[in-house]
């Protein structure tokens, strides 16, 4: 489905984009790859990775410029959202930023996209927007409503939406494994509660999530990865064995536990070998046969939780991940 096609990432100089563009080139022959972010000095970092790669081209923009994003999106196929305001505590004291962002960036991709003729959107959703307790949760939710909503938005246009949606990603910037490897050689790793819970995913494993949604959509769907657990006090203790581990109480929006689908979301969600689809629940696309496939409906009080994940990553497997990942890890 890529073959000579063009695609573009929003925020594509974070940390899934710097795993994202290099996993589909060589995966595929396309096009082109575009890599829109608002951060001149970051698009000339990757920029260097990427010099002898004439598919690779960079366009400075923000989602919040609407008439950038048409500009842009000329002659696109396919799109990763993947921009986003996305530290918690940043979104608390910033809120009408994140919005702008977040809900209004969102708005107006949907917006381009279905005029630019696109043919899929594929939006990065987190399991802060399950439940959200924080502003940034809220926003997330929001986002994912607006994509989900944008397949009867766009009307006749063939443009269609999806979401995928998982938890804490291994090694990325501002995640809580390069905060610990920032500060363990104080002696001390600050925990804010020693019950809390996180799910484990690599840059890997959340860009095969967006390739299986482009291929498996068909519009509406949020895709959700099946993917372990792992106490935080555990991964404090691989990162930093030998640090004091310092208790300083839970941050403001911070969860105890990731969720990732509510048992408000059990009626439509569907499970599959290694992921869960919740089906959108506008125009009984939930009953759809095409959306449903082979998949199997979950019991109704059913949630995925970080706490009541039956899936957990050992510190073995932390330490084999770490071992094969310390060149990048916290610098994506």
């Amino acid at each position: 489905m890529f073959e000579d096609k063009t695609i573009l990432i929003t925020g594509g100089t974070g940390s899934f984009g710097n795993v994202f563009v290099p996993s589909m080139l060589e995966k595929f022959n396309f096009k082109k790859i575009i890599i829109f972010s608002r951060d001149e000095m970051k698009q000339w970092e990757m920029a260097k990775k990427f010099e002898n790669d004439s598919r690779v081209r960079f366009f400075i923009g923000d989602v919040r410029d609407k008439e950038r994003l048409y500009r842009a999106l000329t002659g696109v196929d396919y799109v990763v959202h993947a921009a986003a305001t996305k530290i918690v505590p940043t979104a608390e004291y910033n809120p009408f930023e994140c919005v702008k962002t977040n809900v209004n960036g969102a708005m107006n991709l949907i917006d381009a996209s279905i005029d630019m003729g696109v043919k899929k959107v594929v939006a990065l959703s987190t399991d802060k927007a399950s439940s959200p307790i924080n502003l940034y949760g809220a926003t997330k939710l929001t986002s994912d409503k607006l994509f989900v909503s944008g397949n009867a938005y766009s009307g006749e246009h063939p443009t269609r939406f999806s979401v995928v949606r998982y938890g804490n990603v291994m090694g990325s910037r501002g995640s809580v494994i390069p905060f610990f490897n920032s500060i363990k050689e104080s002696g001390i790793v600050t925990i804010t509660d020693t019950r809390m819970t996180r799910f484990m995913i690599s840059l890997e494993d959340a860009v095969d999530l967006v390739i299986k949604a482009f291929e498996d959509m068909i519009g509406g769907e949020i895709y959700v990865k099946k993917i372990p657990s792992m106490n935080i006090t555990d991964i404090a203790k691989v990162i930093a064995p030998d640090a004091e581990q310092k208790i300083i109480g839970i941050r403001p929006g911070e969860k105890l536990h990731e969720q990732m689908i509510g048992e408000e979301d059990s009626p439509y969600t569907y499970e599959y070998d290694d992921y869960y689809k919740i089906l959108p629940v506008i125009n009984n696309w939930s009953d759809d046969e095409e959306r449903i496939q082979d998949g199997e409906k979950v019991d109704s009080t059913f949630t995925y939780n970080s706490k009541t994940n039956s899936d957990w990553m050992s510190s073995e497997q932390l330490q084999e991940w770490l071992d094969k990942n310390k060149e990048k890890m916290g610098i994506l």
